[in-house]
């Protein structure tokens, strides 16, 4: 993680640099600051500085290496138990079919998103009582 924050403060450093640049590079040529590229380049400077702050704050909180970050690690090593996956599974397929109805009902006609979100509601609790009831219970 060490590595990846290096990367961050480089980045920021880099984006300051040429917002440096491009801000004279523009007065030079037009007499006058180009504020659009100015402000990009000086918010995504802004962007890389957060990012290599978190990931050092991160590492410097968690006291020592990732396992991932080891040359002797495995893969293993750093994979927790995040879960299962039910393949047989049809509600994330109707959920989505109820997440598009809403998108089309606010694009078409809004009396369509009433019945999406009611679609969405029926199929979101059954996915998530899909292991308490029938042949896959718990």
């Amino acid at each position: 993680m060490r590595v990846n924050a290096n990367v961050f403060w480089i980045i920021m450093v880099f984006f300051f640099v040429s917002d440096a640049l491009y801000t004279v590079w523009s007065l030079i040529e037009t007499g006058y600051v180009e504020w659009v590229g100015t402000v990009a380049l000086g918010l995504t400077g802004i962007l890389g500085a957060f990012l290599g702050f978190y990931l050092s704050r991160t590492h410097a909180a968690q006291g020592g290496e990732l396992p991932e970050d080891r040359i002797d690690g495995n893969i293993d090593d750093g994979d927790p138990e995040m879960g299962f996956f039910s393949p047989w599974s049809w509600w994330p397929l109707l959920l989505s079919i109820g997440a598009a109805l809403v998108v089309l009902g606010i694009a078409v006609g809004f009396w369509i998103a009433f019945i999406g979100v009611a679609f969405t509601l029926i199929c979101l609790v059954g996915w998530t009582y899909e292991y308490y009831r029938g042949y896959h219970a718990r």
